[in-house]
């Protein structure tokens, strides 16, 4: 299937992080989907990088679709000036309902539930669950130690050849033409 993502699930932190360029990055891609006409599913908070491409997608006249827990709504992060938000109950839930709905998966630097959101769909994908491309932007290096380390587990055999599953992107622009491999 070779067509233009219709939507892409963003895996990214609730904080900005420590270099400016994080933050440049998640307004880019909000810019870029909205203006490709690819729709943003997050996780629909309105802090940090995930409210920085949330903001940035509908500045551009974007589509976007936040899945949010309930715990996080009573810590009053969500993001209520959104195209669409869904609320719920578990975190379980959550990342179901965000890889039902996306064509593609892309993550920008983020924390310990950026990871597991990525590392869970590279995992459903390596179990035929999926066949949605697994996208990687890799801003200012913030990957690269954790690049490293499974090239170090393909070599020593743990990966079994998947570690190429994970499609590393410098460039937004990089970033969503690889979205685009259906």
């Amino acid at each position: 299937m070779n067509q233009k993502s219709k939507s892409v699930a963003v895996f990214c932190a609730s904080a900005d992080g420590a270099k400016p360029e994080y933050r440049a990055a998640a307004e880019e891609l909000g810019r870029e989907l909205a203006g490709r006409g690819i729709g943003l599913i997050y996780g629909g908070a309105k802090v940090g990088l995930m409210g920085a491409v949330a903001d940035a997608a509908l500045a551009a006249g974007g589509r976007v679709v936040g899945v949010i827990p309930h715990v996080l709504v009573d810590l009053e992060v969500s993001h209520e000036g959104i195209s669409e938000l869904h609320v719920v109950d578990t975190m379980h839930t959550r990342k179901a309902l965000m890889a039902e709905k996306a064509d593609a998966f892309l993550a920008l630097p983020g924390g310990f539930g950026t990871f597991e959101e990525l590392f869970e769909v590279l995992a459903w994908q390596t179990l035929k669950l999926h066949a949605k491309p697994v996208v990687l932007l890799n801003v200012a290096g913030f990957y690269d130690t954790m690049l490293a380390f499974l090239d170090v587990c393909e070599r020593e055999g743990m990966l079994r050849g998947n570690r190429k599953r994970l499609l590393v992107a410098k460039t937004v622009d990089e970033a969503l033409k690889l979205c685009e491999l259906l």
